[in-house]
């Protein structure tokens, strides 16, 4: 494990920083030029995903670019069902295309033994961008948590109303505990490989567990998270972990007292003062400017900004979006939040 020096790290271990760490979702993508001119280069996302090189240097752009405290593996949440066999691919203009699973057949033919194998260039590629980082940037790893894979798994795709996986959860619960099982052992698996290459914490995205009803919710969300989280504990017991359950809305409570995280990933509908007062004893928060507002940028962004920072000031902070970088987003507007936070942080010593 990197020295507790860098302030990202030291934040989910609970000790006082001078400084707010930041690192933004999707901080590597589309909307940088030099992004898109290496995903040009390498002829299709999955492509990108799993050559080393390429996914390395698209990992450290924005690290050269802007500075962050931390530079997250470059992937994607669904290398995982590629890995188990299941057909992957990516449409411009579509975003990803799976062939759906729809019975317990589909589920069985899935295989768990080819998963750490098939994605060994992305564990290389971690061992390349650890070994390339400074030495006071960590580095994250990640998985898509389990209802969020499994979303894509059964409806073939992303979906605006999610009947089609929450019809087969619903109706045939016993069948769709057996790929969420799958799913669990792949993410644990998935996890390991990657703190073992050299990431020093990592996050569970679950971006999709707002769709579900309470009940749902507890049992393909946070139960499932929470056997993740002891799993990986049992084995890599000083590697923080950040859950991401987004548009979890109140039970997001549920969601830090019975995973186990170190930390919570909040989506823009959380309010800070809400968080810090029923959360903030508990984990590190992280989030949660709206990406919307940093593609906007000028005052309203900085505005923005500077209240999201007085909102978590009083926790254990980490900087970050709500979502995910959008894409026609200008890098100079993120240059300009950085400076800005970097300038509140000098302030905010100085008091």
């Amino acid at each position: 494990m990197a020295e507790i020096s860098n302030v990202f790290l030291a934040t989910l271990s609970g000790e006082p920083t001078e400084t707010t760490p930041i690192w933004l979702m999707r901080q590597a993508g589309r909307y940088l030029p030099e992004y898109r001119a290496v995903r040009k280069r390498a002829g299709d996302f999955l492509g990108l995903c799993y050559t080393p090189d390429l996914a390395t240097e698209v990992t450290l752009q924005p690290i050269r670019r802007f500075g962050f405290d931390a530079a997250i593996l470059f992937s994607d949440i669904l290398v995982v069902p590629d890995g188990l066999g299941q057909r992957v691919g990516f449409r411009t203009g579509e975003g990803p295309v799976l062939e759906a699973l729809r019975n317990e057949a589909a589920i069985d033919a899935l295989s768990f033994g080819r998963l750490v194998g098939h994605l060994a260039p992305v564990y290389r590629a971690a061992r390349q961008i650890r070994a390339e980082l400074p030495t006071d940037t960590a580095l994250i790893g990640f998985a898509g948590s389990p209802w969020t894979v499994a979303t894509y798994m059964v409806e073939g795709g992303s979906s605006k109303d999610f009947a089609k996986v929450k019809t087969f959860a619903f109706s045939e619960p016993v069948v769709f505990a057996k790929l969420i099982d799958l799913l669990e052992r792949s993410t644990v698996a998935h996890l390991e490989a990657q703190i073992a290459a050299g990431v020093q914490a990592v996050q569970l995205f679950d971006s999709w567990a707002g769709v579900l009803p309470p009940n749902a919710l507890r049992h393909w969300v946070i139960d499932p998270t929470a056997r993740i989280v002891e799993r990986l504990r049992s084995r890599y017991s000083d590697v923080p972990i950040i859950g991401f359950p987004r548009q979890a809305g109140l039970h997001y409570q549920a969601y830090v007292d019975q995973t186990g995280v170190d930390a919570v990933g909040l989506d823009t509908t959380v309010p800070s003062e809400w968080a810090v007062e029923e959360l903030g004893g508990k984990v590190a928060l992280q989030g949660n400017l709206d990406p919307a507002l940093l593609m906007a940028g000028g005052q309203a962004l900085l505005d923005a900004a500077t209240e999201t920072w007085l909102g978590f000031r009083d926790s254990q902070h980490i900087f970050n979006l709500g979502h995910g970088v959008l894409q026609h987003t200008p890098p100079d507007n993120v240059a300009k939040l950085v400076d800005h936070l970097r300038s509140l942080d000098a302030k905010g010593s100085a008091a």
